[in-house]
Parts: C-alpha cells; structure tokens; sequence
C-alpha cells in the first residue's frame, strides 16, 4: 500500500530539477518584474505534453510539439507579457531562438527544450530582451515559487504543488506549477503547466497517463468559455529516484497534483467570487453528461446568477434543455449540494431562503441527476462578475 503526502518545493521537489525566473521588461520594455522563467533537469527524461486543440495555435506550441516528437526533452523556458500568438513566420523563428537560447544556458540541444509563452496575443516577441532575460536566468533546486510567479499573467497568486509517494518498490516524487484565471475552458485551457517527477517510467506510459490525467483535471474546468491559443501542460520524468512505481500508485499521485492545480486555476479566475462543481448524473451517456454540465458551467445567465447569491435554478434548467441532450423535464431532478431545489422538474419544497444560504458560500455543488442512463461528468466552474469585465475591457 503506499502513502502519499502533500511536500513542499513544486516543481523543484522531485530530485533533480531546478527552477529559476528573471525580469526582462517583456511587457513594458522596463523590468518591473519577473517574466520568464525555466524548468531544467539534471539528467535526461521521459517527456510528455498537451496543447491546445483551437486551430489558432501559438508558435511556441507549434515548435514544442515538434520538439516534443523528438522526445527526452529536458527543459521548459516559459515567459509572460507576449503569447506569441498570430505572429506568422517571424514568431516561429522567435520560438525556436527562445529554444536555441535556452539550450545555450544549458548546454542542451534546441530540440531538448520545450517552450510556453502568455500574454497578448498578434504583438512580436521583443527578443532583445528576451534573448538577454534568458541568458541572464539561474536555475536552482528552490526556484519554483520564482518561475511559478514569472509566468503570472492577471493570476492572483503562484500556483505550485507537490507529492512524495512511499510504496514498497521505492518512493518518488511529483511537483508542478501552473498560471491561468482568464480564457480558460481546456480541450487538449491562456493557461500553462509544467509537471515534473523522479520516477522512472517508458516515454509511451508517461504520454498515455499525462493525456489520462489532463482529462479528469485540467480539461474539467471553465471559467469564462474561451480556449486559449497557448495552452500547454508538460510532464518531464528523469528518473533518478530509481523507482519505477505501479501504475495505480503513479496515477494517484499525478492526479493529486494536476487536480490541486486545477482548482487553484478556478479559484483564482478573474474576478470570481464562487467556485462552483457542477455535475451531471444519470445522462444518456458520458459524452451527453459532459455536453449538459459544459452548458450549464458556461452559461452566463446562470454564472451570473451564482455572483448574486441566487439559486435560480430555472436558468440550469434551461441550460439542460437547450445544449441538445436527452432529457425528460418531468425526470429531472437539481440539487445545490444535498438541497434538493427541483425535483421532478418543479420546485422542491425546500425554502428558497436555504438555497440562497448554499449560494453565497465561496464554494458549493449543483447537481442535476436526469434519470435517463447511467451517463456522468462534473466540471469545475465560477460565476461572473463585474469585475471580469472590469479585467477584460483592455489596454
């Protein structure tokens, strides 16, 4: 049976990977804070990744996904300020100098570098600052807080996490980082990732469980509707605790930080106030159980709702009714947290005045059980504010 407990260090936890994070005035042309960071190993790893599926992709997706079929990538240089979106030739001639440059530092070759960019989407990549921003970082085994902060964008907070898992074939380690609060609703969300790990696994094993874990965490949640054209999720495995783990043992432990980091993800979306788990139960099937807790997660009469405190359930109602499912009105049952608000598709007998109450905490659930299959999903949700908007008028 092996034990698994939440560690300090992020990204840096597991044994040899170290962090670092510089300013170099992406942004303003002036250093008024960090703005790029880096991943590194100390040895040669496993690699895995997922993108974005909107047809719009950044350029530094694009070269990463081709490094990444070179495989036994070791390092990830990531920046904030510029997406190096829409950017045509010239941006992917800077992604691969950004590659190249971070390769110099670290005595790699290009195609062992992985690259994530955030920011501003159609604006060139100021690579005079940023070719000196890189050479000038200094990764170091405690500088994940660093590189979690120099990738920020409208976060509120750097977001990391790691395990430490003892089994009986040995123990070993995940940690990661992360940014997002805006334009995030995953399909592979401006959101990033870098995940790291000691333990030893086949390239194929890692790629199928990164894509495995992704689904259950990172692609089951939504803050505003809007998939990025930057989204990336890494996982680099060197390794050097010499432990090749069951695979129940690793996959606990991988979801246990792709899903922290998640929820860290919609907890601080731009201007949220609710974070919300919306579950659908008893749907056709899974897919038609996704499509209805999507629809109900995005909706922005509903999300709207939620900022106000109200449980207007009618809305979610709505919601199931127009996003295509099979779904009978006269089955369909809704419940905030364990107060049933609709049952039978007419309001329950429970007051208004308790489901309110269930509606102005930071967080709860709505569940909406259609009694037509076996079929479910939850997705993990906000309100919307107007403070969103306040976020969203631009520069």
């Amino acid at each position: 049976m092996s034990q698994l407990k939440k560690i300090a260090g992020g990204v840096c936890a597991p044994e040899g990977f170290a962090a670092g994070a510089t300013g170099c005035g992406i942004k303003t042309g002036k250093v008024l804070r960090d703005d790029i960071a880096i991943v590194w190993s100390e040895s040669p790893c496993a690699s895995a990744a997922t993108f974005t599926t909107n047809k719009v992709k950044a350029a530094p997706v694009l070269v990463s996904a081709e490094h990444l079929k070179a495989g036994r990538n070791r390092a990830v240089v990531l920046n904030s300020g510029n997406a190096n979106a829409c950017t045509g030739a010239q941006g992917l001639k800077d992604a691969r100098a950004m590659a190249a440059a971070a390769a110099k530092l670290l005595e790699l070759e290009p195609k062992e570098v992985l690259i994530c960019s955030t920011g501003r989407i159609g604006v060139s990549m100021p690579m005079d600052l940023v070719a000196k921003g890189i050479a000038a970082l200094e990764p170091t085994p405690s500088g994940s807080k660093a590189a979690a902060a120099a990738i920020m964008t409208s976060d509120t907070f750097a977001k990391e996490f790691a395990v430490e898992v003892k089994t009986s074939k040995g123990n070993f380690r995940i940690g990661g980082i992360a940014k997002g609060a805006g334009m995030i609703d995953p399909n592979m969300a401006t959101m990033l990732c870098v995940v790291s790990t000691d333990a030893a696994l086949p390239q194929p094993v890692l790629r199928k469980e990164l894509r495995r874990s992704v689904a259950n965490s990172f692609n089951r949640i939504t803050i505003d509707g809007d998939m990025s054209t930057n989204d990336t999720v890494i996982l680099l495995a060197n390794g050097l605790s010499g432990t090749t783990p069951a695979l129940a043992d690793f996959s606990e432990a991988l979801d246990e930080v792709t899903r922290a980091l998640a929820r860290m993800i919609v907890s601080d979306g731009e201007g949220v106030s609710r974070f919300v788990e919306v579950e659908v139960l008893g749907a056709a099937n899974d897919k038609e159980a996704r499509t209805a807790a999507e629809a109900i997660a995005n909706s922005t009469l509903v999300k709207c709702a939620w900022a106000g405190g109200d449980p207007n359930w009618g809305r979610i109602l709505d919601a199931v009714g127009y996003c295509g499912v099979r779904m009978n009105e006269a089955k369909t049952d809704i419940f905030y947290d364990k107060l049933a608000a609709v049952k039978n598709g007419i309001a329950s007998k429970t007051s208004p005045e308790k489901l309110r109450a269930i509606t102005k905490k930071k967080a709860f659930k709505v569940s909406v059980d259609l009694h037509i299959g076996k079929g479910s999903y939850y997705v993990w949700t906000t309100d919307l504010t107007e403070e969103y908007v306040r976020l969203n008028l631009g520069e």
